[in-house]
């Protein structure tokens, strides 16, 4: 059985290797940096509380963004954390800030930031190009729902883009 050292080196590297999940989930759940970063700690707590427990019956990927959401979500219900969406379109400008990215997707980001948690959620791995199985199962959801919703969801923010253009 490995030591408590080898398990602490192989969750670091595997955190390493996908930590564009945490910048991801953290960009749509969190407005300001400060709370990005306080949402990041959080989520990395959660995911080595849980290590223990991965069986390895899903892909660590798919396994890191289902301990992510959960967590992005329960974190935003805490009063001190969670903004109106309305008040946090100045603060989401400043994703652009900390991402190297196109106004194009600076836009995108301010428009995730308007759905509810499941949306952003199913939008995010949407983007990733998670299958829609993959999806279905980081959400607990079946892959007809995860399919109908997105076709809601991409029209919905087509009308949000827009508005906000």
């Amino acid at each position: 059985m490995p030591g408590p050292s080898t398990i602490a080196q192989e969750f670091i590297a595997r955190i390493r290797q996908h930590e564009g999940i945490l910048h991801k989930v953290c960009a749509v759940y969190a407005h300001s940096k400060a709370d990005r970063e306080d949402l990041q700690q959080e989520i990395i707590l959660q995911l080595w509380k849980s290590y223990p427990a991965f069986e390895g019956r899903s892909a660590f990927s798919t396994w890191m963004y289902r301990v992510a959401l959960n967590t992005a979500i329960t974190f935003t219900r805490k009063a001190a954390f969670f903004q109106e969406y309305t008040e946090s379109l100045a603060a989401a400008a400043d994703v652009g800030t900390t991402m190297e990215s196109s106004e194009d997707l600076q836009l995108l980001y301010r428009a995730i930031a308007k759905l509810n948690k499941v949306e952003r959620a199913l939008i995010l791995l949407w983007l990733e190009e998670k299958p829609y199985q993959g999806i279905a199962d980081t959400l607990g959801l079946t892959e007809k729902n995860v399919s109908v919703r997105l076709v809601r969801i991409k029209a919905k923010l087509a009308n949000i883009i827009e508005t906000m253009q």
